[in-house]
């Protein structure tokens, strides 16, 4: 998607709806400040003009939510002309409602108000914009970040040579693993503009899981517990595979003896959570880099879902676990979607 397109908000975000609370109500605070005669008469002032302006607020960002998907996909102009339209009718409503029940003394101007929602509605539209233009810069990078880091150049040649000791005694596995790593690698030099499904991400991981199988042997172990996983989830491509070469290569490489690496994946109401632990090892000597594929993740969890996801760090004695959590939203098989930031 071109970047310099204006973009829809979409109203259902939760990061989207915050802002929008956030400064409608700073905007209603010093409406009210600019406006007072005396300081003592604020606290009323504010109570009059929150009494008009929250049931507009409210209902106006509860009935753009539910058009939320039809304005991203409308021409930009005409979801602009809705929004609008539908804002000032839902105004006009609320100021007849409100004024048959009302004395005429603290019945605002129907102009002036519909003026401010209005300049409100404009203004919410425009910082939208100069907030995408903004982060723009920090989606190439982290494009570019992701295809610099998302496999490491040792991970490559030692799952080439991997292969190579397999094919005269077992020509069927290193067939298979050749088969992994060329999906792997074709998936990371893609484009990576759209979402993909978790289930999609679970058998990558679990491809390129094989691979290190087969080069580490006895000494990497997998547990996978995604019986409760919804496999239709959509989740940006590649957030698995490079968490968890981290898990190898912090976790299991330096170490002699068996680890064991830990996938959890299940939806709890509206939320997709997946958790990834690897053993630490406390002799082994410290690998530098650790952070670099979890903020790329963190970026790119942003870039798609904004503040409804995050990834979080727990590090035990002996473990240390990465949390990521979604909003749970099914991609059909023939869907594809866009960053919010795109």
């Amino acid at each position: 998607m071109d970047q310099k397109m204006p973009l829809m908000p979409d109203f259902r975000n939760f990061g989207v709806i915050f802002r929008a609370l956030l400064l409608v109500h700073l905007g209603l605070v010093l409406y009210v400040i600019a406006s007072l005669n005396q300081w003592s008469e604020w606290a009323v002032r504010l109570t009059d003009a929150a009494f008009w302006v929250e049931p507009i607020l409210m209902g106006a960002m509860g009935l753009l939510a539910l058009i939320a998907p039809f304005l991203r996909q409308w021409p930009f102009r005409r979801s602009v002309l809705v929004v609008y339209a539908l804002v000032l009718s839902w105004t006009a409503i609320v100021y007849r409602g409100l004024s048959k029940i009302l004395f005429d003394a603290i019945q605002p101007d129907v102009m002036q108000m519909l003026l401010l929602v209005l300049m409100a509605t404009s203004f919410m539209l425009w910082h939208y914009q100069l907030w995408l233009k903004t982060l723009s810069p920090r989606l190439a990078e982290a494009r570019l970040v992701a295809l610099q880091a998302r496999i490491r150049p040792h991970f490559f040649f030692n799952s080439l040579n991997a292969v190579l000791s397999l094919i005269r005694s077992q020509p069927k596995l290193a067939e298979h693993l050749l088969q992994n790593l060329s999906e792997l690698f074709r998936v990371a030099m893609g484009t990576q503009s759209s979402l993909s499904t978790l289930q999609r991400e679970v058998e990558l991981a679990r491809g390129y899981l094989e691979i290190e199988k087969v080069r580490l042997g006895e000494r990497l172990h997998v547990e996978w517990h995604i019986e409760k996983m919804p496999v239709k989830a959509s989740i940006p491509p590649l957030i698995l595979q490079p968490l968890l070469e981290n898990a190898v290569y912090h976790g299991i490489e330096p170490s002699i003896e068996t680890g064991t690496i830990q996938i959890d994946i299940f939806r709890s109401r509206n939320e997709v959570h997946i958790n990834i632990r690897n053993p630490i090892v406390e002799t082994a000597v410290q690998r530098i880099g650790n952070g670099m594929a979890q903020d790329n993740v963190r970026e790119r969890l942003l870039l798609y879902f904004d503040a409804e996801a995050n990834l979080s760090i727990q590090r035990g004695s002996d473990y240390y676990q990465i949390h990521i959590v979604l909003p749970y939203r099914e991609l059909n098989n023939e869907q594809t979607v866009a960053p919010i930031f795109s």
